[in-house]
């Protein structure tokens, strides 16, 4: 739904029926009162912005008056750790995409509430106008590694009030489990992109009163509730279809990706976290536990490859039975690509992004594999593997421009079948082994997780040398990254805030506090190897 905002008492009119936009709900309830609501709404906006486009919105941009001091060097998080030996001096580039990331700041009611997915004015089709939970991920991260939390803690309750709005498909009622989506996708990585993000919020700013409004506990219930139910399928993975992610076009994860696995053992150990500890919250837990017991139990054991396991897959027998089965899931060892042989280096391994009864998929994800790191699913022993990979691979994962979204990239047969002839997923483009300069921030942080530095500080740079130069795309093409992305928007604003919080980070790890989780010793499976999930 197009609306318009009537300046006079700060209402939203709907002017046109379709999809609603983010922020056009009214407030109501205990919620609106800790935003502020001014009577008169500030229509400031920069000259170089698309007039039309932003008349029509429900909301505005107000870039800074002064931009003198938008970065402050060194500005520290909450979390006490020293400060980094491996500091990288402040690049020119830094203010320019404070700028750019301010340019994106959307105002409700005299009050930012969030960043827009881009402001390219190149293109009157542009349909990244909106603010999306999963986009402003890193821009809240920015803010917060840089002292402004006000926008953050605003865009936690602006989406949270949303989650009780009524949401309809076709006339059809949709059930309020499907919170924080985007009507017409299916998003499920954005409830548990919450939650983080929640937690974060929680870490920087040791502001515990907001994750412990009634509000904010039953809209913690309700996300992990859609994960946590029990339904048809028999593993402690959540099967997904294709689309549910990062990854929104049809690309073959459908099943049990990686990056869902990942992202919800995260979200189920911020949960363990945020949850008051009262009735309905020690049940929850008590389930949470169960689950990520069984979780890392079964990822670790099933979903890791290295060059071990890749040769136990590649002998294996097949039509096993009983509790005696070492080829648990029937996968046939001719299923095996011929590139994963050359690809796994003797030292090193990996998450593969899928396993389901009779198949695998064993491409590699990043941003499945850095969250399983940062979340402390995979071992530290795991982690030092991705990491190994990652750098003995650095040319086809990382190349001129970091960071490839997957590899290798489907081609002529199989990309026709499995994208459907998807033009934006050709080869090497886009969600189909692209790269995308906002994963910087996520090696980055598993860089300095796992110690290594050095290799963050090299991504960095070899994006410096693009990003600002090429306007900040989406992502890049070709086998690897020297070309702008065919259909990339520019001024994407995770880009600019994804370049932006691996800088901060680098200069001060303890920022990592916010994003990493330590693994917990005393998180140990209690079921045997041969056990189903169900006994």
């Amino acid at each position: 739904m197009r609306s318009t905002m009537d300046s006079e008492n700060g209402t939203v009119k709907h002017v046109e029926s379709s999809l609603p936009s983010l922020f056009e709900i009214e407030e109501s309830d205990d919620l609106s009162r800790l935003l502020e609501k001014p009577r008169a709404v500030n229509i400031e906006r920069k000259r170089s912005f698309d007039e039309r486009s932003f008349s029509e919105m429900s909301i505005t941009h107000s870039p800074p008056r002064n931009l003198d001091g938008v970065f402050s060097p060194g500005r520290r998080s909450s979390i006490n750790s020293p400060r980094s030996s491996h500091c990288v001096e402040p690049h020119p580039i830094i203010g320019e995409a404070w700028e750019a990331l301010r340019r994106s700041i959307v105002q409700f009611r005299g009050q930012p509430v969030g960043t827009l997915a881009a402001v390219d004015n190149s293109t009157e089709e542009l349909n990244y106008d909106q603010v999306f939970v999963r986009d402003f991920v890193p821009s809240a991260l920015a803010f917060l590694m840089n002292g402004e939390p006000e926008i953050v803690k605003n865009f936690l309750l602006k989406t949270l009030r949303l989650q009780s709005w009524e949401k309809k498909i076709d006339q059809f009622k949709l059930g309020k489990e499907l919170c924080l989506q985007v009507l017409k996708v299916t998003p499920v990585d954005s409830g548990f992109w919450w939650i983080i993000l929640l937690r974060a919020y929680t870490k920087s700013t040791g502001d515990t009163s907001l994750a412990e409004m009634p509000e904010f506990q039953k809209g913690i219930r309700l996300i992990l509730a859609l994960g946590l139910a029990e339904g048809f399928d028999t593993f402690p993975t959540l099967l997904c279809a294709d689309g549910c992610s990062m990854i929104d076009r049809r690309m073959g994860v459908y099943g049990y990706p990686i990056e869902i696995q990942a992202l919800f053992f995260m979200a189920l150990k911020c949960a363990l976290f945020l949850l008051k500890q009262d009735e309905e919250g020690r049940e929850f837990s008590d389930r949470i536990i169960k689950r990520l017991n069984a979780l890392s139990y079964h990822m670790r054991s099933y979903f890791w490859l290295d060059m071990k396991h890749l040769n136990d897959i590649h002998r294996y027998k097949t039509e096993e039975y009983s509790h005696t089965a070492v080829n648990k899931f029937n996968v046939m060892p001719d299923s095996l690509p011929d590139w994963v042989f050359d690809f796994m280096p003797s030292r090193g391994g990996y998450f593969i992004g899928n396993v389901s009864p009779a198949r695998m998929d064993f491409r590699w994800f990043c941003l499945g594999n850095c969250i399983a790191i940062l979340s402390s699913l995979a071992t530290p022993e795991q982690a030092s593997a991705i990491m190994d990979l990652i750098e003995s691979r650095w040319e086809e994962l990382v190349g001129e421009m970091p960071l490839k979204i997957c590899y290798p990239a489907m081609e002529n047969h199989e990309w026709r079948i499995v994208t459907g002839c998807d033009p934006k997923n050709t080869s090497w483009s886009y969600h189909n082994a692209g790269s995308w300069p906002v994963l910087l921030w996520l090696l980055t942080a598993a860089c300095i997780k796992t110690g290594r530095h050095q290799l963050a500080r090299k991504a960095i740079e070899q994006t410096e040398t693009r990003l600002l130069k090429d306007s900040w795309p989406e992502y890049y093409d070709g086998k690897h990254g020297r070309y702008i992305g065919k259909q990339a928007r520019k001024f994407q604003t995770w880009s600019i805030a994804g370049y932006l919080v691996a800088r901060m980070m680098l200069e001060d790890p303890s920022h990592l506090g916010m994003i990493a989780l330590e693994e917990d010793k005393q998180m140990k499976p209690s079921m045997k190897k041969s056990t189903s999930w169900f006994c």
